[in-house]
């Protein structure tokens, strides 16, 4: 089953969200429309993903979609926007991916509190149809009709709002961690004498592996990391820098900086 969707937002996770909608055959182009701001994006996204769009609200697409997806920044004046869509007495279900504005703000700034509202934090990782993006449901949100289309992008993991702001702070910033761990163990490989090709084939190679050990074979990583550091040995080495330094308080804190800026771009 397809669904109209309309885009308030067309930026890089709207598009991503399109796209991996587009690719699973959820949606199709002409069943989208896209408001944006900037004409260039506008043109951008009618050029490549042959969607309608265009810079002003479409009151008449706004009432006849079936999902509205308000995507916008939560810097930008979404309470605005989120009075437009009450005002158009649309029927659809709104999914909000503004980072850190709550349920009810979103209620008060529509003037009613009847609108079927999804908050969302969509991971970034929609193309690879990896990655957890969080949801929280208002009472008058259909779960029938919403999942499908989260479930287009990746996997998705109900949870109560209070965990959102930890949700998007931990795992949708999560490759963020990743990207930056590849990046140190890349250089350490070159430091210590292999190419740059070499250092990134043999890091993304493990990535992957141990990615892949933790999931099959269920054993906690203190075990996998016991498999490798026999006694005496190159990984208990390895092992006692690591302990040593404060890479583990350095991932922990960026954690939690990124779990307060969330609250904070919400203003709760």
């Amino acid at each position: 089953m397809t669904l109209s969707i309309y885009a308030i937002g067309g930026g890089q996770m709207v598009e991503a969200i399109l796209r991996a909608a587009f690719k699973n055959k959820y949606a199709q182009p002409q069943q989208v429309t896209v408001t944006d701001i900037s004409q260039q994006r506008v043109t951008y996204l009618t050029d490549t993903y042959h969607v309608q769009a265009l810079t002003n609200l479409d009151v008449t697409a706004l009432k006849e979609a079936q999902i509205i997806l308000l995507g916008v920044r939560p810097q930008d004046d979404w309470a605005e926007l989120v009075q437009a869509v009450a005002d158009s007495q649309t029927q659809a279900q709104i999914i909000s991916i503004v980072a850190g504005v709550t349920l009810e703000q979103l209620a008060v700034s529509a003037g009613t509190d009847k609108l079927p509202i999804t908050r969302i934090i969509p991971n970034t990782l929609t193309d690879t149809g990896f990655g957890y993006s969080g949801a929280t449901l208002n009472q008058f949100a259909d779960k029938v009709i919403v999942d499908p289309f989260l479930s287009s992008f990746g996997k998705v993991d109900y949870i109560p709002e209070a965990q959102i702001d930890i949700y998007t702070g931990y795992g949708v910033a999560g490759p963020n961690y990743i990207y930056n761990f590849y990046i140190a163990l890349t250089n350490a490989g070159v430091l210590s004498g292999l190419s740059r090709k070499q250092a990134n084939a043999v890091a993304l190679e493990n990535l992957k592996g141990a990615a892949k050990m933790l999931e099959e074979s269920g054993k906690h990583p203190y075990e996998l990391l016991d498999i490798n550091n026999s006694a005496g040995g190159v990984g208990i080495a390895a092992q006692h820098e690591l302990d040593a330094s404060d890479f583990a308080a350095g991932v922990q804190n960026a954690v939690l900086a990124a779990v307060t800026r969330t609250t904070e771009l919400g203003g709760h």
